[in-house]
């Protein structure tokens, strides 16, 4: 352990991890932000089943638009290790190849969302009110899609690169113009929820803007070309497409478990998945946060990798370690505190708030048992170690599945505890396989 004490004094280490992790942090907060601002616009309507319609058209758009975040992952470890290994030519290679897919995916995306809202809505087993206006939302913010995924790429890449500020401006930016359109579409021109959607929708395309922008002064720094003929062979494009296949299955299965939280809190009542949504929020607003740490884990050791420097991968696994507990501390004691707040600044619908109270224990103890799952995803994205991240998704799903379904009878609290059983999983899995590969020095 005392190998642990000197990588944790290393302070040339906490520099780059905060140099990294603090702009993603304020950026990724924003994200949450953006929900909140939404629940507490929707929120102060008349009716609950307009901010269920906003959570289930919104969780559906996610299902749907998250699954391919493997469009930002892949794309940062096989920068990061481009980067290390100084090819500026490979980096414009991986950011065209990025675009490209996020193109073609939503074009595929887009023909399969209408279907696939129709059913999972029939599932659900909404009332008429909420069943409508999730499908007015969800069809809306669909325009987004090319912008959501380009974004992605983008954001992948310029974290592999090393430059957290473009992701930060992008998402400060995007999102601060999210927030002011939702209070003057939802409030200002009363339109309700479909003017929370057209929000968005604005806001993703703005982004995308910005962020092709950026990456024209980025490329300044690493010299090269883009390579056409690489781009019309099969072997250029599937080490990227491997990766990303294994990173789609993973995240389908992860937003497939967000998805049936949805569906069986609508089938417990509109105020029941609307608390949910409430606590939700605060659930990505911790998430995004630790992911910073966890997004300097990608691009350091993603770098190292690319460098063989195994004690430069040690050091960044420590120190960020070492952060992410402290913060994920810190959230715990913020929701058994202000977790009352925290809820009523997003409704004043009695029901939903009382409902949403009952549960906020669950909420406090999240981030103690979610933190090392994102801790451990950005080793693995860093490395491009797909396949692993797949296989432990996988067994984490499998092995709660039975949880699940032994404690549905317990209500909303089933539901939660089930939750935290899954969530612990995707930490324990993800742990054991690295350790197991770094006894066998597969990580450099």
């Amino acid at each position: 352990m005392n190998f642990m004490y000197q990588d944790w004094q290393h302070r040339p280490t906490h520099r780059r991890v905060w140099a990294l992790a603090a702009p993603m942090i304020l950026s990724n907060t924003s994200v949450p932000l953006v929900a909140l601002v939404d629940s507490a616009v929707i929120g102060h309507l008349p009716h609950a089943h307009q901010l269920g319609a906003v959570a289930v058209g919104a969780s559906l758009f996610n299902l749907l638009a998250w699954a391919f975040g493997f469009l930002r992952m892949g794309a940062t470890g096989f920068t990061a290790q481009a980067a290390g290994r100084e090819d500026g030519a490979a980096l414009r290679q991986i950011l065209a190849q990025g675009l490209a897919l996020a193109v073609g995916f939503s074009l595929l995306l887009g023909a399969l969302a209408i279907p696939f809202a129709g059913w999972a809505l029939h599932w659900m087993n909404p009332s008429a009110e909420l069943e409508q206006s999730a499908l007015a939302f969800l069809y809306i913010r669909l325009l987004a899609l090319p912008a959501t995924l380009g974004g992605y790429a983008l954001t992948g890449w310029f974290l592999g690169t090393g430059n957290a500020r473009a992701p930060l401006w992008i998402m400060l930016s995007t999102n601060g113009l999210n927030i002011v359109l939702n209070l003057y579409l939802v409030l200002g021109l009363g339109w309700g929820v479909q003017g929370s959607a057209w929000a968005s929708v604005v806001a993703e395309w703005a982004a995308l803007l910005l962020g092709l922008t950026l990456t024209r002064p980025a490329l300044r720094a690493w010299p090269g070309r883009l390579a056409v003929a690489p781009l019309k062979r099969w072997a250029s494009w599937r080490p990227l497409l491997a990766v990303n296949r294994d990173i789609f299955l993973r995240s389908l299965a992860l937003q497939g478990v967000f998805f049936l939280i949805t569906v069986q809190g609508a089938r417990l009542g509109d105020a029941t998945v609307a608390a949910n949504a409430l606590l939700l929020n605060g659930l990505v607003l911790t998430a995004q946060a630790l992911d910073g740490l966890a997004h300097a884990v990608e691009a350091l050791c993603g770098h190292a990798i690319g460098a063989r420097d195994r004690t430069a991968l040690r050091r960044a696994l420590v120190v960020s370690a070492g952060w992410s507990l402290l913060a994920s501390v810190a959230f715990a004691l913020f929701f058994l505190v202000a977790g009352g707040p925290f809820i009523t600044l997003q409704t004043d619908i009695p029901s939903v708030r009382e409902a949403a109270a009952a549960y906020l224990p669950y909420l406090a103890l999240l981030p103690l048992v979610a933190v090392w799952s994102y801790l451990l995803d950005g080793l693995f994205i860093g490395a491009t170690r797909a396949r692993e991240m797949r296989n432990t998704m996988l067994a984490s799903v499998a092995l709660a599945a039975p949880v699940a379904l032994a404690t549905m009878g317990l209500g909303n609290h089933g539901l939660w505890i089930s939750f935290l059983w899954f969530m612990a999983l995707r930490g324990v899995t993800l742990g054991w396989v690295a350790w197991r590969l770094d006894v066998r020095r597969l990580w450099v």
